[in-house]
């Protein structure tokens, strides 16, 4: 494993230069292959991006950069295109970051240190992917034809290279976690998504999107029928006798979520009075063929370095790329489940692989909007090829709106 990287708390409020997310949205997560195929990712990300400026009120101008996460798109740097799809002015540039699965989540991280250095007073930080657009991937041979593959190489031979389901029982099988607790889980995912769903929660974090057959306004992961006798019904999908199924593994999905990060004074000229405060991020290397617990040697190194306790969390948003893998992650930190995923995750809603480290970001900017003042909320997530992110976020409250400053950016504070 390698020596994480983390950085120390800003010292919130009294920094003014502290970086502060307060604002989140995203798409809705279709699985893939369905309403929004044939939808290109640029086109995910953009009403997302125009949607946060017009909630916030920010003059498009004022974006410093656009740093939008991708795993498995055509290149090219997604940021730009998208920013300029949503319209923003040919000054504001874009990066593209790829760290597989949690490209999202550090494209938020690497948003809110550019901030803190003073690199910018406001910055659009997320992550697209459209797996059923992504482009064919093959390798030229020296006769001029083209070999096929369906995934890039994540690790030299002469470590192994397994695919995530075979990675993910291992984690399982190493860690105790049987085949009933995983389905339980999952279902768990399913029904949490599902309430949350029909008490409006996701509402104000939604950003309508066209798709290939009319607007798409709402997630199509969660399974309203998915009970305890049909997943128990499901094979082993990735090795003979195994505990990992498709129902206890996450769909792939297509969708785009985004963060306005930002500055305390830039935050209060907008009439923004709360907000997520960066306190710190760790990513660590880990074997891959335990690709999955990286997320949590990521929130140990920083839990660490920050001096904290798992028991101070008051809210954990992990990717649910495999069921094992979460609790894995979760036995190991110690977390509460009441604080882990609570309005479900990645098992009902979908996989959106660049994607998803932002959309947990969105998920904790929402959640965090019944928490006091002070509360910590961590976000994670595990990559291919051996690599974990968290980072680490406290609510933030600005006080008053300055007099004469805007005050309709309401929704998401």
């Amino acid at each position: 494993m390698s020596a994480p990287s983390a950085d120390p708390a800003p010292g919130f409020p009294a920094d003014p230069s502290a970086p502060l997310l307060v604002l989140g949205r995203r798409t809705p997560l279709a699985r893939s292959g369905t309403l929004f195929d044939g939808v290109p990712v640029h086109r995910l990300l953009a009403p997302v991006l125009r949607r946060l400026l017009e909630d916030s009120g920010l003059d498009p101008a004022q974006v410093s950069d656009v740093v939008v996460g991708n795993a498995v798109g055509a290149g090219g740097n997604l940021a730009r295109l998208a920013a300029l799809e949503a319209g923003l002015p040919l000054s504001v540039p874009g990066v593209t970051v790829d760290r597989q699965c949690g490209s999202g989540l550090d494209a938020v991280v690497l948003a809110c240190r550019l901030a803190r250095a003073g690199a910018g007073r406001a910055f659009l930080a997320g992550g697209a992917e459209s797996i059923s657009t992504a482009p064919l991937r093959g390798r030229r041979r020296a006769d001029g034809g083209v070999d096929f593959y369906r995934r890039a190489r994540f690790a030299p031979e002469h470590l192994g290279d397994p695919d995530m389901g075979a990675a993910a029982e291992t984690v399982a099988r190493e860690h105790g976690i049987d085949r009933a607790r995983q389905d339980a889980y999952a279902l768990r995912s399913h029904r949490r998504a599902l309430a949350a769903a029909d008490a409006g929660t996701f509402a104000g974090e939604l950003v309508p999107v066209p798709g290939a057959h009319g607007p798409v306004g709402a997630d199509n992961g969660p399974r309203r029928r998915l009970d305890a006798a049909l997943l128990a019904r499901f094979p082993a999908a990735f090795e003979t006798g195994g505990t990992v199924t498709a129902g206890n593994s996450c769909p792939d999905a297509d969708g785009a979520a985004a963060v306005l990060v930002t500055v305390p004074a830039t935050a209060r000229e907008l009439g923004l009075r709360t907000g997520l405060a960066f306190r710190g991020a760790a990513t660590v290397g880990v074997d891959p063929a335990r690709l999955g617990l990286g997320a949590a040697v990521a929130a140990r190194a920083l839990l660490d370095e920050q001096g904290l306790a798992a028991g101070r969390l008051a809210a954990v948003e992990f990717n649910e790329a495999f069921a094992g893998q979460v609790l894995a992650c979760a036995d190991l930190l110690g977390l509460d489940e009441g604080t882990l995923n609570a309005d479900g995750g990645a098992l009902a809603l979908g996989h959106a692989y660049g994607a998803s480290g932002a959309v947990s970001v969105v998920r904790l900017l929402a959640r965090a909007q019944a928490l006091p003042a002070g509360s910590l909320l961590l976000a994670m997530i595990s990559s291919a090829g051996g690599i974990g992110t968290a980072a680490l976020f406290e609510k933030a409250d600005l006080g008053p709106d300055r007099p004469g400053g805007p005050g309709p950016a309401t929704a998401g504070r």
